[in-house]
């Protein structure tokens, strides 16, 4: 029905999160009906990001600079590293501007199904930035996931000597979440979590 061109515009959009081939058709209409407003300046912008972006030595971050501006700024505390599974995990909690430590992105959760071990995650790295006592508090910010939990005990365990105090993110209830919509596991980790008031 379409030219090639056109099919592989949709295939490569149906490849986004959050776009199915349908969506992806309608993306690439609308981008194709608005050419000089949308899609040539968003082809610029691609063409520009993949060139300047960076992945961060130090923290695996995505930036325009190596080390990225987060492990560039000098107000971040160092001895604070927060362990993420992914840059976006990164990003969602930079939104926040409620942590002033440095992170660590491991690319990845361990999975015996998806064939994903150790050796395919960035914990050599992490365990070298633990040594000697330079962290003070490493934060394990994994989703509550059983791959998520099942890599947060593994990276606990390897860190286990550094003298670095090993915490997570707490699990639970929601802000304006209602008990009577949460699902049992949800539930049971708020129990299990409660402090004082």
């Amino acid at each position: 029905m379409n030219g090639p061109e056109i099919d592989t515009l949709v295939r490569l959009l149906s490849k986004l999160p959050g776009l199915g081939p349908r969506s992806a058709r309608r993306a690439a209409l609308q981008l194709l009906k608005k050419k000089e407003a949308t899609l040539l300046p968003l082809i610029d912008a691609l063409s520009a990001a993949a060139e300047a972006i960076k992945t961060c030595q130090t923290c695996g971050n995505l930036d325009t600079r190596d080390p990225c501006s987060v492990c560039a700024d000098d107000k971040r505390d160092r001895q604070l590293v927060c362990v993420v599974e992914d840059v976006a995990d990164l990003w969602a909690i930079e939104r926040t501007a409620g942590f002033k430590g440095v992170y660590h992105v491991l690319g990845g959760t361990l999975s015996a199904l998806d064939g994903r071990g150790p050796q395919d995650l960035n914990l050599a790295t992490l365990v070298e930035r633990c040594a000697g006592g330079r962290v003070r508090e490493v934060v394990l910010a994994l989703n509550a996931t059983v791959e998520g939990q099942t890599t947060a005990h593994y990276v606990a365990d390897r860190l286990s000597s550094s003298g670095a105090e090993i915490t997570r993110l707490a699990h639970g209830v929601p802000v304006g979440g209602e008990l009577d919509y949460l699902d049992d596991g949800t539930l049971v980790a708020a129990l299990r979590a409660r402090r004082a008031v």
